[in-house]
């Protein structure tokens, strides 16, 4: 359990202060798709680029240590809590505008579902792919978000970001190393404020339907009736995670509440009360027996916050 101490009541008081939502000691299990984890120091919700400055010079300042999320869908908070303030751009933080030339632009706590939709009534194409992803803008930009053959650097043309020294600034999506599961993000430092994504212009039928197509393989084939984090490993080269997870017949092995999906091996859930730590060591379970069994190493793709 995290403490309540005086540091994150300054913190929190001065959040207030410049009208930035926030909640001290707030459970985590709020704010992450698996539904589990202890509470955050204090949780803040800032509403505009001006507000996360501010926030996060607070917490240097205070030396408070954070964190910065987006909707929680690919991490993992321990049961005990953690001692740190959780900045989440998500939805104070979502405005979409089309520009000239089928552009547009977005701040990164857009939801994915909402983008793809905007997409649609403005009948542009290349966003399909990302109908069904439980995510931010900001998280898909971090993590090259892709599905069924396209990724976000696909159409992702410009990025706005805040850099450690706490600078603004924009740079092309060329030089944000944009590869599978990955960007400089993860690396750099910088924290994704916004973009530009470039589409291309479709009848609003052929995109509806590539969207409908998409979203019914994700409902026939994923357990998206349990919290989750999405796919749970990443691919590795020349496999799939689902089928040496198979192969290996982990198929409804469990630890606590937590389980290997009966419908999609690639998928570890929380079938109910499964607490992180139930999760974590199922997560090393699975990925034990798929080195010991096949020779080939499981890399998770999701994220523990410490």
């Amino acid at each position: 359990m995290v403490n309540m101490n005086n540091t994150f009541q300054e913190l929190y008081n001065y959040a207030l202060s410049i009208n930035c939502e926030g909640v001290l000691n707030d459970k985590m299990s709020l704010h992450t798709s698996f539904r589990t984890g202890g509470p955050c120091g204090v949780r803040l919700s800032p509403a505009t680029t001006e507000q996360i400055i501010l926030i996060i010079n607070k917490c240097k300042e205070l030396n408070v240590p954070f964190v910065v999320l987006g909707n929680g869908t690919n991490v993992l908070v321990p049961d005990e809590g953690i001692e740190k303030a959780v900045i989440i751009i998500g939805d104070q933080m979502s405005k979409l505008e089309l520009l000239e030339d089928n552009t547009v632009s977005f701040t990164a706590g857009v939801n994915l579902v909402s983008l793809c939709r905007f997409a649609l009534e403005k009948e542009l194409s290349g966003l399909e792919f990302a109908f069904g992803i439980p995510g931010t803008l900001g998280g898909a930009v971090y993590m090259n978000a892709g599905a069924y053959g396209g990724e976000m650097k696909d159409v992702l043309t410009e990025i706005t970001h805040l850099t450690p020294d706490m600078r603004v600034e924009t740079i092309s999506a060329k030089d944000a190393d944009l590869s599978y599961r990955h960007s400089v993000y993860k690396n750099n430092g910088c924290i994704i404020l916004g973009g530009k994504l470039k589409l291309k212009p479709d009848t609003r039928e052929n995109i509806k339907a590539r969207m409908d197509d998409f979203l019914g393989r994700r409902k026939d084939k994923q357990p998206l009736e349990y919290p989750s984090a999405g796919s749970t490993f990443k691919r590795p080269e020349g496999y799939f995670a689902g089928a040496l997870i198979e192969q290996c017949n982990l198929k409804g092995k469990a630890v606590g509440g937590a389980q290997v999906s009966e419908k999609h091996a690639g998928f570890v859930i929380n079938k109910g009360g499964a607490t992180s730590t139930d999760i974590l060591k199922l997560i090393e379970f699975v990925s034990e027996t798929v080195k010991n069994e096949t020779g080939v190493t499981l890399e998770p793709e999701v994220i523990v916050l410490r």
